[in-house]
Formats: C-alpha cells, sequence, structure tokens
C-alpha cells in the first residue's frame, strides 16, 4: 500500500528545495521562447526543473514523471510525478509574487498528493487523498456557502488574443454580478487561495494538467468541488473550474449557459 504521509513530506521537500532555488531570481534572464508569444520560459525554470527531477529520481527512480519542460517520463512503479517547475512564469519574469512551483503525485485512480509552494509570499499549500489539506501546516478549508453576489472570483487568461477577447466577453457579463474579479497569473496559486478561501472560487480555460493537477487535490481535500474538462471553451486545452459546493452550482450554470452545455 501507498504511504501517502511519505509522499507528502517528500513532495513538500522537493517542492521547497526548488522555491530556494527560484527566489534567487537574477537581474537579467536567457529567455527561450515557450508555447505562446507572451510566455517565456527563463534559464531557472529549467533550474527548477532539473532539481526537481534528479530529486525524484534520487528518492524513487521507478516512478514516472509528467512535467511542462519535459514532457513524459514512464516508470513502473504505477505512481507518476506531475510537476510545473514554475507555474506563473510571467509573473516571476517580470519580478510579480505570485508564482508558484507545483507538485502532484499520481497513482491509476488520480491524485494522491499535492504541494504547491509560493514562497515569494511564503505560503506552501499541501494535501494527501483522504487526509485534508494545510497551509503552512494549518487546516484549511473553503469558503461554503458563498452567494454568487458576494463572490470574489479568480481567473485567468489565455496568452491568444483572439481566445482572450472571447473571454472577455464572458467576464464582462459577469463582473457586475459577483464581488469582484481577480487575475493573479498562476492557475495553482489562484485554486490553492479558493482551498484556503482566500478567493472563493476560480475558473480557466486552456490549462494543463500539470497547471492544476496538485492545486485541484488540494481545493477537493479542503472542501471545494473540481470540475475539469477537456476542448470545452472554444477548443482550448482543459477548462477549471473551482468553488465550494454552492458556488459551484450557481457558476456552473453561469458558465454552462454560456458555453451551450452543462457542467454540473
Amino acid at each position: 500500500m501507498t504511504d501517502f504521509k511519505s509522499l507528502q513530506e517528500l513532495a513538500i521537500r522537493i517542492a521547497t528545495e526548488a522555491g530556494q532555488l527560484l527566489l534567487k531570481r537574477p537581474s537579467s534572464f536567457e529567455l527561450d521562447e515557450k508555447s505562446g508569444a507572451l510566455d517565456f520560459a527563463t534559464q531557472m525554470d529549467h533550474a527548477s526543473e532539473e532539481l526537481i527531477i534528479s530529486s525524484i529520481r534520487k528518492a524513487r527512480p521507478d516512478d514516472g514523471i509528467l512535467g511542462e519542460e519535459g514532457g513524459a517520463v514512464s516508470g513502473t512503479s504505477g505512481i507518476t510525478w506531475v510537476i510545473d517547475p514554475i507555474d506563473g512564469t510571467v509573473n516571476y519574469l517580470y519580478g510579480i509574487p505570485s508564482w508558484c512551483v507545483s507538485i502532484a503525485i499520481k497513482d491509476s485512480q488520480g491524485p494522491i498528493v499535492g504541494v504547491v509552494t509560493a514562497p515569494a509570499i511564503g505560503l506552501t499549500w499541501s494535501a494527501a487523498r483522504g487526509e485534508g489539506a494545510t497551509c503552512n501546516g494549518s487546516v484549511i478549508r473553503c469558503n461554503d456557502p458563498i452567494s454568487l453576489d458576494k463572490a470574489l472570483i479568480a481567473t485567468g487568461f489565455s496568452y491568444d488574443r483572439e481566445r482572450r477577447k472571447r473571454q472577455a466577453d464572458f467576464v464582462a457579463a459577469l463582473l457586475p454580478r459577483v464581488r469582484d474579479i481577480r487575475r493573479m497569473g498562476a492557475c495553482a496559486v489562484d485554486i490553492a487561495m479558493v482551498a484556503s478561501g482566500m478567493v472563493d472560487a476560480h475558473f480557466e480555460s486552456g490549462v494543463n494538467e500539470w497547471d492544476h493537477a496538485a492545486a485541484a487535490l488540494i481545493a477537493q481535500e479542503a472542501g471545494a468541488l473540481v470540475t475539469v474538462r477537456e476542448g470545452i471553451w472554444h477548443g482550448e486545452k482543459n477548462f477549471v473550474l473551482v468553488a465550494g459546493p454552492a458556488l459551484h452550482a450557481d457558476l456552473s450554470q453561469e458558465l454552462g449557459s454560456y458555453l451551450g452545455q452543462p457542467l454540473g
């Protein structure tokens, strides 16, 4: 039987070490172009990934690894690590503190451990399946119930400008009906903030598994509902919605009406 607690402790240690490395942010970068015109990987992104992968390989050589920069590496243990060495690369590049290291561990049934550490703001969220969620070691719960008109909602936008215009149409319609909207710039941080009640919900399209896997488990263990769908917002990658049960139902209806298909 897999020891979730030991895996959680290992993931926290590795994420913390990567976060400490990234805090040594240089004043200038050698940039490699990534998938979008505005999205760049820094030399530190690659250094963080190398640290994470080497640490996993040293501790658990038979595990698989799925990462943003390195693709997929199969394993034989039935355990796969899903890593994002920097979520919020543009934030990191500009010196905006809302970036993080995200590490999830999954088995055949889904995520079993999630760790999101945002060292520039001094917060580390973590969870293990069935064991609840914490932030800096303290137990957390999402906000529930929250009505739509009282909801503080986080979201993100595509780097593709045409897709961003379509997303803006929905946000413009939603904005007068909620408390306010926040755009922090790192999907994993936003979802983790839902888990700890710092925002009430997060929705975003165009995200990959490594963007949401760790934070989604943390949010679920903190009482939130998580919906992930493929390609439903104008053909983009994954669409994710995270909120407490009451607000999740309201936002599912609102988003479903806009998208032309139910989310519940």
